[in-house]
Order: C-alpha cells, then sequence, then structure tokens
C-alpha cells in the first residue's frame, strides 16, 4: 500500500487524485492533505479519508476546520495547520512515502522541494516547480535517487513513451496543444477576448489560470521548459504541434524515425493513476478512449506570431537563470488582471516580456534565490500592469 499526501487537495487534481484512491481500494492511504480556503470541501476530505495532518492556507481557516472536525464527532482528529508551515508538514510527513504536488502557484514550491530533500517520490502537476526551479529540482532528486513522475498528461505521455527505448536512442519530443478556445479565431480580433472567452475551453476542464494559460498557449510554453528538466533533452530536442483533438497527448521520435506515440481519453484520472502506481499499471475503473467517437486526428503547425507567450516561453528557457522564474511570477500576475477586468487578453504578453526584458539574467543556486526572483518578477509584473491601467 502507497501512502500519499497531497498538496492541493481541494483543487481539480487533488479531487480527480482521490476518485482515482476511491477506484483502488486497499492501494492507498491518505496520510496528509493540504487544502486552500475551501474548508467545507477540507472539512469532508478529512472525515471520509482520515488523515493524520491537514492544511490549510490560513490559520482562521484552520480553526473553522478544527470546529467542523470537533462537531462531527470525527474518530481521529487529524493535526490541524495552516499556511506554508503546514504545507511542508504535510509535504514531509514521515509516513508518507509519495506526494502529489497539485497545489496551484509558487507557494506549493518550498514544501515540494522539502520533500524530495527527504527523499519523497514525487507525483508532480504543479507546473510552477520545474518553470521555477527545475535545475534545483531535478538535481536533488537525481542526489535522493527518487523518481519524479509527471501527472500533466503531456509529459505523462513522454514519460510512457520513453519506456519503450534508450535516452540516447531519443531524437525529439513533440508536446501536442489542443490549440485552446483561440485555434481558429484571427490574430487581429485577439486583443477583445473576454475572460468567459478565455474560459471555454474545448477538450479540458481545469482551473481557471491553467485554462487562460491554454488559450494564449503559455501552458504549452511551461510545458516544453519542464520537458526540458525532467527528462533531460536540450531545448532543440522539444517541439509543438497544434492537435485539436486533443486525442494523442504527446510523441516520442527515436532516431531510427520511429515516432512512439500514447493516446487516451481526456481525463486527468488516467495519468494521475499511471503516475501513482508506477512502475506498475492497474486496471481503470471509469475512463477509457471512445474509439467510436474517433473520426480524425489532426496535425497542424503553431501558428507564427499568433502566440506570443509560447516565444516568450522558449526564450526563457534558452536563456535560463532566473528567466523562466520570472516568466512563471509575470504570467500569473498578469493572468490575474486579465480575469479581474484589469487587464487587456493581448497585454498578457506585454506585460511579460517587459519583465523578461528588465529581469537579470542571475544564476539561482538555492530555493531562496528563486523565492526572491519569484517577488521582483511580481513586483515588476504589478508596475507594469498599473500603468496599462491607468
Amino acid at each position: 500500500m502507497k501512502r500519499i499526501s497531497i498538496l492541493g487537495s481541494t483543487g481539480s487534481i487533488g479531487r480527480q487524485c482521490l476518485r482515482v484512491v476511491d477506484s483502488l481500494p486497499g492501494k492507498f492511504e491518505i496520510i496528509g492533505i493540504a487544502a486552500g480556503n475551501n474548508i467545507e470541501l477540507a472539512t469532508e476530505q478529512a472525515i471520509k479519508y482520515q488523515p493524520k495532518v491537514v492544511s490549510v492556507s490560513t490559520c482562521e481557516g484552520a480553526k473553522q476546520l478544527r470546529e467542523h472536525l470537533a462537531a462531527a464527532k470525527v474518530r481521529f482528529m487529524p493535526e490541524v495547520l495552516c499556511g506554508a508551515e503546514g504545507m511542508e508538514r504535510v509535504a514531509t510527513h514521515p509516513d508518507a512515502d509519495t506526494v502529489l504536488s497539485a497545489a496551484v502557484g509558487v507557494v506549493g514550491l518550498p514544501a515540494t522541494y522539502k520533500a524530495i530533500q527527504l527523499g519523497k517520490n514525487l507525483a508532480l502537476a504543479n507546473k510552477e516547480v520545474l518553470v521555477a526551479a527545475g535545475e534545483l529540482v531535478m538535481a536533488e532528486a537525481e542526489r535522493q535517487r527518487k523518481a519524479v513522475l509527471p501527472v500533466d498528461s503531456e509529459h505523462n505521455a513522454i514519460h510512457q513513451c520513453l519506456r519503450a527505448g534508450e535516452r540516447r536512442e531519443v531524437k525529439r519530443l513533440v508536446l501536442t496543444a489542443s490549440g485552446g478556445p483561440f485555434r481558429k479565431t484571427p490574430a487581429s480580433e485577439l486583443k477583445n477576448v473576454t475572460p468567459e472567452q478565455a474560459l471555454a475551453h474545448p477538450n479540458w476542464k481545469m482551473g481557471r489560470r491553467i485554462t487562460t494559460d491554454s488559450a494564449t498557449l503559455m501552458n504549452k510554453g511551461f510545458e516544453v521548459i519542464e520537458a526540458r528538466w525532467l527528462f533531460g533533452m536540450r531545448p532543440d530536442q522539444i517541439d509543438v504541434v497544434i492537435h485539436p483533438q486533443s486525442t494523442i497527448h504527446s510523441m516520442v521520435e527515436f532516431v531510427d524515425g520511429s515516432i512512439l506515440a500514447q493516446l487516451g481519453p481526456t481525463d486527468m484520472r488516467m495519468p494521475i493513476q499511471y503516475a501513482l502506481t508506477y512502475p506498475e499499471r492497474v486496471a481503470s475503473n471509469g475512463f477509457a478512449l471512445d474509439w467510436s467517437s474517433l473520426k480524425s486526428l489532426d496535425f497542424e503547425p503553431v501558428p507564427e506570431g499568433k502566440f506570443p507567450c509560447l516565444t516568450l516561453a522558449m526564450h526563457a528557457m534558452q536563456q535560463g537563470g532566473a528567466l523562466p522564474c520570472a516568466l512563471n511570477a509575470a504570467d500569473e500576475e498578469s493572468v490575474a488582471a486579465f480575469l479581474d477586468g484589469r487587464l487587456g487578453f493581448t497585454e498578457i504578453s506585454e506585460v511579460i516580456e517587459h519583465v523578461l526584458g528588465r529581469m537579470p539574467g542571475r544564476v539561482l543556486t538555492k530555493m531562496d534565490d528563486v523565492l526572491d526572483a519569484d517577488r521582483e518578477a511580481r513586483r515588476m509584473a504589478q508596475e507594469e500592469i498599473a500603468k496599462r491601467k491607468n
């Protein structure tokens, strides 16, 4: 039985992880959960899974959670904590052997890094971990000789395909992108896009930020950076292709010309289950590809100049140092401003480009460097957003 802690248990990935746990009785034990501000759902999860430790965002939320659990007369009262220290406790609990990192934002980075330092296996769904600190995180995972299992469907697909050959035999990785809601929208019309339109993803149901990032293709840029660190590839060995059906989740081309592709339904439970049960494959319960509905598999290149966020991500990856961290921070601030109506859709990339142009290209050698770079990039982004608002 694998013993799991979940960072981001009330988010989309966290909830689906628990559905996987429910579908495989006897396979997993939930040791800890770190939730956000959804105290009602955190209470339900704590009652059902009886973790040893629960953390929420605020101390006031922790107080409410204790009261809810006491009122429910739970048989075993978990340790209830809050904030960054609480999340770290969940990630580093001595009884947990695997940590699912699915907390949204850089908030989950220090706790995830601590878990790796303690030799935990990592199922990774938090993009910020590798975008902001990929070199540090993967170096520590290698020192600990512990696996980093990707939960993102694209990287999960690559991980599966790579089991067919040696890394030295790989020519390139091909990440597929649906193209989002604006695949057919003329570039000249993107400046008038509303948050409601950006959040209408054609294939996936996800959180607000990642859905907006999918609309700008920044999400695919993040995935390119993640793939560079996860699989030890050079930047020129990673390509992106538009695949509107989202049935082929990614591909690996080998030096002999063979291409392996992983196909599956648009259901995140599949990659979550793969990451949690690896290296074993376990029969699924409730998700499978509907071949009768699969009429075609289409591919097209990313339109040049239409999605500048992808170009900015490629640039940040090639430059390295603090730029990928700044890319993520500036994007998070810009997307939040767009969703709040304080920034236009096409201004997201403009703010990010401004921040990257100002950010010093220093090397990040420790986690404090990463967090400092994140704060500085956010400050720059907020300044630029304020200028545009006025």
